[in-house]
């Protein structure tokens, strides 16, 4: 029995509180989930924060202009390691007193309640805090990062709350569905730049070095998009259609978020364009910051994105073209956010999908639009296929999902979210066409702006503007988790036609006998050189293809499945997968490759695949068929003979590929190649290639005396082949260079490379390293995390033999999933059992999906290298000489 059950319904049934917020609109009349009593509902919230960044803690003081709907005792809002001092209730209107309120906080439900002796009447209150809070050293809530600079040591301030840290920061309604405009005030250095989501109105110097600085006051916003930075910062401006764009940075460095700030300038028209609501903010800044988290590299604080240095500065001595295109993607992503999770929020967070699946979809769209050179058009099938790994094991989710928790909505942030979600949506649009869809989106901003909305939302608007459905499609694809998987047989050619029979099943890479689900799926096939055919394939379908020939399933890979064909109809398409659009190349790789490895077919298509690829195919595609050769490597690790037989076929496919390219860029060449220069001369190496290795020493020890040894295209990858294959003189070099560098961006890199070799002694010193103070505060939980990847079971142990120490290095958003994480690599059974024991004892029962997660992935490397690699071993021995 299939069953699609509403967010509201899945909701209901877990216990949430569901009920009207009071002041919703007429287009927000829904039941939307809280965790908090109704009946009272803020409008507006005064806030005054005097920082004391020497002492990791500030004063706060906030006035909330709130309504009470329906009469109540007591107020009850979220807080979180905040200590009240002073609390008072006044009315709007009228002389209605009300005495100091008893206040009680419940840690563990992150409330503040504050509870009047006498009832109070529906009506406009103001409710005024005074309090004090923690400066943390993670990037989450209100936080410090220490970066090293040539002047010595500095500090700068900053926020973080998504997805529920603003009530470290305020005593407030810290759910999405409340949305309040923010007046903010700050008492500062008045040598350091203070920045917020609106531009400064005003300032009043104080003496003794304070500054009282007024921000002006924000749109209609939840709380989560509230920022606030403090520093020894620049910044750089420019004008777009009448906002100003800037990029901060710590001093010295705003150069290098040039590209950063012309993008956004690019961007910021494109937008306006695309979603026909103009930017509604005057000014939109990207503020850089040193250091890194485990759980984000960037957030989209309305008119105030901040973003981490790696994700945003190119630095000249260390920064790539993949660099490049990872700014501006990242930017673009932020960017779109600004519209459809600031302008437009979902109502809770089950539908966080609809921020960020959709912005991820956005920034794809948005790069290879502005930026055709890069071919970016190609990374759609990497984005399917990364869903995918998540989407097809038995902890998978559906993209709208259940959060009952805090936690819950941490984990929320994954792979099905954000890839599933961009997928989702590429297929969609694909069905009704860019026009109709654009403007569905359109219709849907102008509609909610300002306001909160569900997936629902979104489909009915996009259905109204398409004039066909997709709803049902539409509620497969987001209620249920889980992948489909069209089954082809071509019939023989007959008048010009190929007949092709499908059937949907469900591809599952660890249930075999699961039952599948249903879906409609739209589908698109074609004769390798002839039209496109579509039709929604609901249970079985038949298809009349035009032309003669192998017959492609997913032409142009919109879509959201599996293709499995018969062996006769793969070994058609195979002998002339060298005429197939890149795009069909590598959805072809992908699909072979998973359902190869899942039992679905045999494993060794995927090198007869491999071997059929051409030497001059596009470098996209050579990318990706060295990252399976990689994988299969991989898999077999800790077996030397079998390995390097392995290595021998995946090395001879790949060497004559690079002896074109070559170590040094040549002029002219294309974007995809020089990134693909970088990719094989990092899988060579990981595959022992003696020559590349040797290469790789060579040139990082020649660049103290010959400037042009190391191009900076080079220098990441050289120096992660050196670190991974170090010796103890080369890895107590590497660290010297670590400790004398004086560049955060710089700086960081390093320390993660100290964490990658394979030698089991240097990792330890690694291990042993990211517990002392000399990496930073927010380098040391990813070193531990590094280790893991050639060594899951030593950094395992370690973090927890050292938990008490760890944890201190861990974002609160993290917490959950960051140690499962650091054995996930694993291939032993015993791994397995550690992560559950782990979880058991430290993480709540109803937040153990990425534990569970690690164990489904440890089992299913188990089953590949007992019942798969035999097959590889004998195609090899038939094929490999």
């Amino acid at each position: 029995m299939r069953r699609h059950l509403s967010t509201a319904i899945c909701l209901a049934l877990a216990g949430l509180t569901m009920a009207p917020l009071g002041a919703a609109s007429a287009s927000e009349a829904r039941l939307v989930t809280t965790q908090l009593p109704r009946g009272v509902v803020p409008s507006h919230y005064d806030v005054a924060v005097t920082p004391h960044a020497d002492k990791l803690s500030f004063d706060g003081q906030v006035t909330i202009t709130l309504a009470v709907t329906k009469p109540t005792s007591s107020i009850t809002l979220n807080a979180a390691g905040l200590t009240f001092s002073k609390a008072s209730l006044t009315a709007e209107k009228g002389k209605m007193a009300f005495a100091a309120p008893k206040i009680a906080v419940d840690e563990k439900a992150q409330t503040a309640t504050f509870t009047f002796d006498h009832p109070i009447p529906a009506g406009t209150y103001r409710l005024a805090m005074i309090y004090t809070g923690k400066i943390g050293t993670q990037a989450n809530g209100f936080f410090a990062l220490d970066y090293d600079t040539k002047a010595g040591k500095k500090r700068a301030l900053y926020t973080q709350f998504e997805n529920s840290d603003a009530r470290r920061f305020i005593p407030s309604w810290d759910e999405p569905n409340y949305k309040a405009t923010f007046a903010l005030t700050a008492t500062v250095p008045t040598d350091e730049m203070a920045v917020s989501n609106m531009p400064i109105a005003s300032k009043k110097d104080l003496g003794n070095g304070l500054t009282e600085v007024h921000f002006g006051q924000s749109p209609k916003m939840s709380t989560y998009l509230l920022f606030f930075g403090l520093g020894d910062f620049e910044r750089a401006t420019l004008n777009a259609q009448g906002t100003e764009i800037g990029v901060i940075t710590q001093k010295g460095m705003v150069d290098q978020a040039k590209f950063a700030l012309d993008s956004s300038k690019q961007v910021l028209k494109e937008y306006n364009d695309y979603f026909g609501v103009p930017y509604p903010l005057p000014k939109l800044d990207n503020i850089a910051a040193p250091g890194r988290s485990q759980f984000f590299s960037a957030m989209e604080n309305w008119g105030a994105i901040f973003t981490f240095e790696y994700s945003l500065l190119l630095n000249p001595q260390i920064s790539t073209q993949l660099d490049k295109q990872r700014a501006f993607n990242v930017a673009a992503h932020e960017m779109a956010h600004q519209w459809f999770g600031d302008l437009v929020t979902m109502s809770w967070w089950d539908d966080l999908w609809l921020n960020e699946g959709f912005a991820s979809w956005m920034a794809a769209r948005t790069t290879h639009k502005l930026h055709p050179e890069w071919h970016t058009d190609l990374d759609a099938v990497a984005v399917r296929e990364g869903a995918m790994g998540q989407d097809s094991v038995v902890t998978t989710h559906p993209i709208v999902q259940h959060v009952e928790t805090v936690e819950q909505a941490s984990q929320a942030f994954d792979a099905i979210t954000y890839s599933k979600g961009e997928a989702v949506i590429h297929m969609l649009e694909g069905y009704v066409g860019e026009n109709a869809w654009r403007t569905g989106v359109r219709n849907y901003i102008k509609a909610h702006e300002h306001g909160n909305t569900v997936s629902d939302d979104l489909w009915k608007s996009v259905q109204a503007a398409a004039g066909k459905p997709i709803m049902q499609i539409a509620h497969d694809f987001t209620l249920q988790p889980g992948i489909p998987m069209i089954e082809v047989r071509a019939a023989a050619c007959s008048n010009g036609k190929t007949e092709i029979a499908l059937r949907q099943g469900e591809f599952t890479r660890d249930r075999p006998n699961k039952t599948p689900l249903h879906w409609h799926v739209p589908v698109i096939a074609k004769t390798v050189d002839g039209k496109e055919v579509r039709t929604v394939v609901d249970g079985k379908a038949t298809m009349s293809v035009p032309g003669c020939g192998p017959v492609l399933v997913n032409a142009g890979q919109t879509g959201y499945y599996r293709t499995l064909y018969a062996q006769n109809n793969f070994d058609a398409l195979k002998g002339q997968f060298a005429k197939l659009a890149p795009l069909d190349q590598l959805g072809l790789l992908g699909d072979t490759w998973a359902l190869g490895m899942a039992g679905n077919e045999p494993v060794s298509n995927v090198l007869a695949l491999i071997t059929a690829t051409p030497a001059n195919a596009d470098p996209q595609v050579w990318s990706e068929v060295a990252g399976y050769l990689s994988a299969l490597d991989d898999y077999y690790r800790g077996d030397q003979a079998r390995q390097q037989r392995l290595r021998t076929f995946a090395l001879g496919q790949l060497q004559p590929v690079f002896a074109k390219i070559g170590w040094e860029a040549k002029t002219g060449e294309s974007v995809p190649t020089a990134n693909l220069r970088q990719e094989l001369i990092g899988v060579m190496a990981d595959l022992g290639d003696k020559q590349v290795i040797n290469e790789a020493r060579r040139r990082f020890a020649a660049q103290k005396t010959d400037p042009n040894a190391l191009p900076v295209a080079l220098r990441k990858t050289v120096t992660a082949i050196v670190a991974q294959h170090a010796d103890e003189t080369t890895w107590d070099q590497l660290h010297a260079q670590a400790k004398a560098e004086t560049t955060p961006l710089i700086k960081d890199q390093l320390y993660s490379m100290l964490s990658i070799p394979e030698n089991d002694a240097l990792a330890q010193r690694a291990l042993n390293l990211a517990l002392t103070d000399e990496p930073g505060a927010t380098n040391s939980a990813g070193m531990i995390r590094a280790v893991g990847y050639h060594h899951p079971e030593m950094a395992f142990d370690f973090a927890v033999a050292h938990k008490g120490q760890v944890d201190k290095l861990v974002d609160a958003q993290s917490a959950t999933r960051y140690y499962p994480s650091i054995g996930a690599s694993s291939t032993k059974p015993e791994m397995i059992q550690k992560i559950q024991d782990f979880a058991q004892k430290y993480i709540a029962p109803t937040s153990r999906r990425v534990a569970e997660q690690a164990v489904a992935n440890i089992k299913y490397r188990m089953m590949i290298r007992q019942d798969r690699l035999s097959e590889i071993d004998a195609w090899l021995d038939k094929h490999a000489g």
